[in-house]
């Protein structure tokens, strides 16, 4: 039986409204939240995919972070390293250390020197602007660095070695080289300590195995993502509300979905600078180590995709589960193995710092893409996001409702202990 929200569709309007017109309005508060919002339309413009998304705005949101928090001592620090200079301007540190971080991965991107040069319009000229430039240049340096050789490259594909049932196969779309960011998994966390080549530190939050492809569990998930998720499926079984977060969340990544969400939170609230820069670091930090798990996760039970699985049901072993040859996903099925979603595991993640932080409802959060005009969500809490991005890929076809749940307990217990355990109030060990 399907989980439809029967709220989704008030949420749901056909107005045209612009991602960064709507990042813009959020993002005056302070050069914080503007600088975030430069740091994700960037990566969006340079085509980098979700995860490179949560890695890069991780490392730029840590060196904000370290910079203002260098000047102003709120918070534990995370690198520990960089001093700053007596009456050092906080916002000259922070700008300093989005623009440093982003004009190291991204040199030609054509919006980072006039908005450098309109930032540092707005502050005086003077001994604190310069210290603060020095401040943020030192923290994005340092965190540049830190990260060189952190398992994020070179590309690994994978290829599966059998064609048994439950086992992930190559889906329409995929390279031939096989399954994509197989390097992934081993990339070194941001917030949760881990002995260099070793996957030890995923033992704690990895999720168990899928269901047994003769259980009722499996049987349920898989005939609601084949009722509702073909993309022959008509409005009784994917009504329109579910047809466009689909669409939406096919191509707004956790990271996108989630800055953009804690920048209008934060920018109603009145965070101040070093609080923001503190929640952006934790949100950027979670979502990243949850992709990590997750991929680690995804290539150890190398579980088969609903696409796969769907035209093979009449090998399964389960009686419940029959066969459709002409079964094809709503959206694009992803190229790398189903359990658990990715997707969820990010978005979780994120939402559970952003809970932990400001809350988990009575905001107001519009949620929207250029990349999908005439679409835009209405939320009032964290849960409802995520509420529809796990609708989103089963009615999109490429996930079990199992993968959707797995990757939120995962994202969840990965937030969490990022959240307890980095970046904690100075002189109050025991803020969670």
């Amino acid at each position: 039986m399907s989980r439809r929200n029967p709220m989704a569709q008030l949420r749901t309007s056909v107005t045209l409204v612009a991602l960064l017109a709507c990042s813009a309005i959020a993002a005056r508060a302070d050069v914080v939240l503007d600088w975030n919002a430069i740091a994700v339309s960037t990566m969006v413009s340079q085509g980098q995919s979700p995860f490179a998304q949560a890695r890069l705005l991780a490392i730029t949101q840590l060196a904000v972070f370290e910079a203002v928090n260098a000047i102003t001592g709120d918070y534990e620090p995370y690198l520990g390293s960089v001093a700053a200079p007596a009456g050092a301007s906080a916002d000259a540190a922070a700008v300093a250390a989005a623009y440093t971080v982003r004009k190291n991965y991204f040199p030609l991107a054509p919006n980072l020197d006039p908005a450098y040069a309109a930032s540092m319009a707005l502050i005086p000229n003077g001994s604190a602007k310069s210290g603060g430039i020095a401040t943020g240049q030192a923290a994005a340096a340092q965190m540049i660095a830190l990260r060189l050789g952190d398992g994020s490259s070179p590309p690994q594909f994978y290829l599966p070695a059998s064609i048994d049932p439950a086992v992930w196969q190559l889906t329409p779309g995929c390279p031939a080289a096989g399954g994509v960011a197989f390097q992934w998994q081993n990339i070194t966390p941001f917030g949760v300590p881990s002995v260099p080549a070793s996957h030890a530190w995923l033992a704690q939050f990895a999720p168990g195995p899928p269901p047994a492809l003769t259980s009722e569990r499996y049987a349920r998930d898989y005939n609601e993502v084949k009722r509702v998720g073909n993309v022959s499926s008509d409005l009784t079984e994917r009504p329109q509300d579910r047809a466009d977060v689909a669409r939406f969340y096919a191509v707004s990544s956790p990271s996108l979905v989630f800055n953009l969400a804690a920048r209008q939170v934060a920018a109603a609230e009145g965070s101040s600078l070093s609080e923001n820069a503190r929640a952006l670091a934790l949100l950027n930090m979670a979502t990243s180590d949850s992709l990590v798990a997750s991929f680690w996760t995804k290539y150890h039970y190398k579980f088969w995709r609903p696409e796969t699985a769907i035209r093979e049901g009449n090998l399964d072993g389960n009686a419940k589960t029959d066969a459709d040859l002409t079964f094809a996903p709503y959206i694009v099925t992803p190229c790398f193995p189903s359990y658990p979603s990715n997707h969820a595991s990010g978005s979780n993640s994120a939402a559970e710092i952003l809970r932990r932080v400001y809350g988990a409802g009575g905001h107001a959060i519009t949620m929207a893409n250029p990349a999908v005009p005439g679409l835009t969500f209405h939320y009032t809490g964290f849960n409802q996001i995520t509420d529809d991005i796990n609708d989103a890929r089963i009615y999109g076809g490429i996930h079990f409702r199992f993968d959707q749940d797995a990757g939120a307990d995962l994202g969840r217990d990965v937030a969490t202990y990022v959240y307890k355990h980095n970046l904690r109030r100075a002189k109050d060990s025991d803020n969670d």
